[in-house]
């Protein structure tokens, strides 16, 4: 039986188009061709790139720990946010009022002030927070003088701030608390400038350096940060030997605050782990947050015997 005859494809002409249509010209399948390598390469990046990192993942590890924090709104690569930083007097509906002019140089003074809530009413009702309802700070713009304060409040939500002699300069007073409206309320920082009269003596800011003593004790700081969310390990020491015998303050062993050279941020840093009697160190962990690089003056308060030390070191924050 003869095989049949093998069908040869029609070739289309300039006068007889192809009965496939316009797209069989040679120009025509090359021009689509073109046009679809675009839109693959699109569709084939968009399944392939990874999903960006969420908040809770972004940064070093322990960031997620430390949601709610002041300075947690934004990415530590943005530019900071003054608010959140504690460079504001109003943030979220809540504002800072002083209700004196101001405090007299080389006289300690009863500071009065209130916080206004988002109705316009003074705040009477705050959570209480690290064993305080709010913390009061001083510091001036040089970063000496530092006073951390527990004013107390009046039923008309007047607060009384004890302020020790303040030398003449411009000082920035913050108020750190917790509004009572629910388990899920943010801690806030808010603060205002005053002026105390007088002529002001500058204090060059002492050089960046991990160790510093106070009362016999030596601190030393065995991290160097970055800015952003990291954790900042002190270790205690007294003639040489590690310091076991820290009491409890404000619920921990030790508080931290820092303030930035130049526009006086506020970094507080929370401690970590638990109290267990009058054992505390020789090691203290500290969730830290430097919303900024530079030059740091930090803080470092606790207390053995009854007593309350402070130790100030200038930490740089790269």
């Amino acid at each position: 039986m003869t095989a049949p005859p093998t069908a040869q494809p029609a070739r289309p002409t300039a006068d007889r188009p192809s009965p496939a249509g316009p797209l069989a010209h040679p120009l025509a399948r090359r021009w689509l061709l073109a046009s679809c390598v675009p839109v693959l390469l699109v569709l084939g990046m968009a399944l392939t790139v990874p999903p960006a990192p969420s908040a809770a993942t972004a940064g070093t590890p322990g960031t997620a720990d430390m949601a709610g924090m002041p300075g947690m709104d934004h990415p530590a690569s943005d530019a900071p946010d003054l608010a959140a930083a504690g460079l504001a007097a109003e943030r979220n509906g809540y504002r800072l009022d002083l209700a004196d002019p101001g405090p007299t140089a080389g006289r300690a003074t009863d500071l009065r002030f209130t916080v206004t809530g988002p109705d316009g009413a003074p705040v009477t009702d705050f959570a209480v927070h690290q064993t305080k309802r709010l913390h009061f700070y001083a510091i001036r713009s040089d970063l000496t003088g530092f006073q951390h304060l527990h004013p107390d409040l009046a039923g008309d939500g007047t607060w009384t701030a004890a302020l020790s002699a303040l030398a003449p300069g411009t000082w920035r007073l913050y108020a750190d608390f917790v509004p009572n409206t629910g388990p899920h309320a943010a801690e806030l920082v808010l603060s205002r400038t005053v002026t105390v009269p007088g002529e002001a003596a500058p204090v060059p800011l002492p050089a960046p350096g991990d160790t510093a003593t106070v009362d016999g004790y030596t601190v030393t700081l065995t991290a160097r940060p970055a800015a952003g969310a990291h954790r900042l390990t002190a270790v205690l020491s007294r003639d040489g030997r590690p310091v076991g015998d820290l009491q409890p303050y404000l619920d921990a062993y030790a508080h931290l605050s820092a303030f930035h050279e130049g526009d006086l941020a506020l970094a507080h840093l929370h401690p970590t782990g638990t109290v267990d009697g009058d054992r505390g160190g020789p090691e203290l962990t500290f969730q830290a947050l430097f919303p900024e690089p530079g030059n740091w003056r930090v803080f470092l308060q606790f207390q053995t015997s009854g007593q309350l030390h402070t130790v100030a070191l200038t930490l740089r924050v790269d």
